[in-house]
């Protein structure tokens, strides 16, 4: 059943082998006590599929020959088995780790994959030009699937050396501040005119309105330095500007670096105690109040590290792999190359996850 199981394993490829690698998780404590079965369902199959001997059939095609006679004349009932064995060695090649309901769902669609595999042999299909061509293509995909996997094995050897190493050379990183800030909207909410405006008029009042919200931030943070509450300047912000929407909480709760905009970084490098300059951005006008600094310990970033460098790892050898050959495509075949619009750029792979601030508005 050699070919069978080949051509099976490049369909099953094209199926399972998009599905990304499950994330490890740490391993739970052990309960307290036994667990129940009903509760576990998982647990119970694989424990059962367990006890199975490797050796032993765990899927039988009846009216599939495994060798199939060359007189077709000859009796043709027989059958193809698959032992445990086989069939596990077939499973780890296309998917590792696969949940016990999905392996019988995959076996299904194995079995009947052979059977039309065969069927489509005693038709010819398998000759010819056509069928070579697949048949590359789908050599390519299962070693380029390959290569990826072997990749993020690769990636995935960490040793603690190496967490400890980017945790002291990136601490700043892991640094928390307990953040306070008020939010002043850009502009007024203004009432709808009770006279037609001329365009420059409409222009002025609009622009008037955002500089009463510049001057009040102003205000506001002069205020704040004085030590007045955060709370009672952020609720008067929003009732000078007319917001019909309750006023955010002021209080952040812990920060790190990558969980603010890019412009207001610079609020991290602030001692305890100390207020921001105002920082106008297209969202309104923010004033920070630093709290509490510390430092996340190397025990409760460990695995965050060791996911942040295997997927740095990932992407230079990727782009190792990208780089080394380019491909050039004739614009006068495929046409020229669409505009992306609007498409976000995805976070830097290589930073630490940011800690997500408490929500506020945007």
């Amino acid at each position: 059943m050699t070919q069978y199981a080949f051509v099976c394993l490049l369909l099953a490829a094209m199926a399972w082998g998009q599905a990304p690698n499950p994330t490890p998780t740490p391993a739970a404590p052990p309960p307290s006590a036994p667990a129940n079965d009903a509760a576990n369902p998982g647990q119970s199959k694989e424990a059962e599929a367990a006890k199975v001997p490797p050796d032993a059939p765990v899927v039988t095609i009846n009216g599939l020959c495994d060798n199939p006679p060359a007189d077709k004349t000859a009796d043709t009932n027989c059958k193809t088995v698959i032992s445990r064995a086989e069939f596990e060695k077939l499973v780890d090649n296309v998917q590792p780790n696969m949940p016990p309901r999905v392996r019988r769902q995959f076996a299904t669609r194995y079995a009947m994959a052979l059977v039309m595999a065969e069927k489509a042999h005693e038709m010819g299909l398998d000759q010819g030009p056509k069928f070579e061509d697949r048949m590359k293509l789908m050599r390519i995909q299962v070693l380029s699937q390959s290569f990826n996997q072997a990749v993020q094995e690769k990636a995935g050897q960490i040793s603690d050396k190496d967490i400890e190493d980017y945790y002291h050379n990136n601490s700043a990183a892991y640094e928390e501040v307990d953040l306070q800030r008020i939010l002043v909207p850009r502009s007024q909410t203004l009432p709808a005119s009770k006279v037609k405006l001329s365009a420059a008029a409409e222009q002025k009042r609009r622009k008037d309105a955002e500089e009463v919200m510049q001057k009040e931030a102003d205000k506001l943070h002069a205020r704040a330095v004085a030590g007045e509450s955060f709370s009672k300047l952020q609720d008067e912000a929003y009732q000078l500007a007319g917001t019909k929407t309750k006023a955010p909480s002021t209080k952040m709760g812990e920060v790190r670096r990558n969980g603010l905009p890019p412009a207001h970084v610079s609020v991290m490098e602030l001692k305890t105690g100390e207020v921001s300059a105002v920082i106008s951005d297209p969202g309104g006008y923010y004033i920070y109040k630093v709290g509490a600094k510390e430092v996340e310990p190397l025990d409760k970033v460990k695995e965050e590290i060791r996911g942040t460098l295997r997927s740095q790892r990932i992407q230079e050898q990727m782009q190792a792999v990208q780089q080394s050959a380019t491909p050039t495509l004739d614009d006068n075949y495929f046409g020229a190359e669409p505009v992306q619009h609007g498409m976000p750029l995805p976070p830097p792979t290589g930073s630490p996850s940011p800690k997500p601030a408490s929500p506020g508005p945007k």
